[in-house]
């Protein structure tokens, strides 16, 4: 079984304040995007699953930012998924990466929750999205959010989510974007860290402004809406992430923002057209550019 892992953007990014467990209160809208790894899915005989990673592109994949199969996310979301239904682990798991590692875009929670949503299908489990999602929670943060698919509420460390819109809402349109990776791999403890006590943000309005703009299909209004609290904290860390920033903005994007903890950005484009004109002006800019698109409904 072939399945895509799409990768996230944060369209807004609310941080709101600590935890007594380490982590941090969040609020934010999650969207999965065209931009995806590939998961591949087949029985095994072997007890445990098993797990390999190659890039699409034919570099090598530095499994060192990966972690040892054991630690993979992909692996542990088949674990739990086996030990919550009581199914035997019997599956082997390919990975065509093309998520960039570190780069805000949920690489890692998408192939688990791939491998959820595939499993329950190559396992018959039956099991609803919202059930895969509150298992996920137990693999990761962004889990729960990409099980779940489509526009997303993310709320506490990221294991309470909810849908923008409500099931029979399907009207809502795509929107073209440029994702921008300045070529560095961002920490997401060290910029939490980074921000601790200086950037915190509870504002109801973001919410609303951005689910209106969304369902209008409003560009502008989507990128007036558009925020995250950790963006000063990785500039600072990283310097490559304004830089990127900056050049998103002198090509001609509508709106500009960092997804996640970092380091990728993305900026938002009126059009598939608009996009590629984008792409071109940031040529010999040293960036690497994807065009994508939103994937609002599952």
């Amino acid at each position: 079984m072939k399945i895509p892992a799409r990768a996230k953007i944060n369209l807004t990014l609310e941080v709101l304040g600590d935890r007594p467990d380490g982590y941090h209160d969040l609020h934010s809208v999650v969207m999965p995007v065209s931009v995806a790894d590939s998961i591949v899915l087949e029985h095994s005989d072997s007890s445990a699953p098993s797990l390999s990673v190659t890039a699409a592109d034919g570099a090598p994949v530095d499994l060192s930012k990966i972690g040892p199969p054991e630690k993979n996310l992909a692996v542990k979301a088949a674990l739990v998924l086996a030990a919550e239904t009581q199914h035997r682990p019997d599956v082997s798991i390919s990975i065509e990466k093309r998520i960039p590692l570190g780069g805000g875009l949920g690489g890692g929670s998408a192939d688990a929750a791939a491998v959820l949503v595939g499993l329950n299908a190559l396992w018959n489990l039956g099991l609803t999205r919202l059930e895969l999602a509150t298992i996920g929670a137990f693999v990761g943060s962004d889990v729960p959010a990409l099980a779940l698919g489509g526009a997303v509420l993310m709320e506490g460390r990221g294991e309470r989510v909810s849908p923008l819109f409500p099931p029979n809402f399907v009207s809502v349109p795509p929107i073209d974007l440029v994702l921008v990776n300045p070529g560095v791999f961002s920490s997401t403890p060290a910029v939490f860290k980074a921000n601790r006590n200086t950037r915190l943000t509870n504002d109801a309005r973001i919410l609303d402004n951005i689910r209106q703009s969304l369902a209008a299909g409003d560009v502008e209004g989507v990128s007036r809406a558009m925020d995250n609290d950790l963006a000063d904290a990785a500039r600072t860390l990283y310097p490559e992430i304004g830089r990127a920033e900056d050049a998103l903005k002198a090509a001609g994007a509508v709106g500009v923002l960092m997804s996640g903890s970092g380091a990728t950005v993305f900026g938002l484009v009126r059009s598939p057209e608009h996009g590629r004109e984008v792409v071109d002006r940031l040529a010999g800019s040293g960036f690497k550019t994807v065009l994508a698109h939103t994937c609002p409904v599952v």
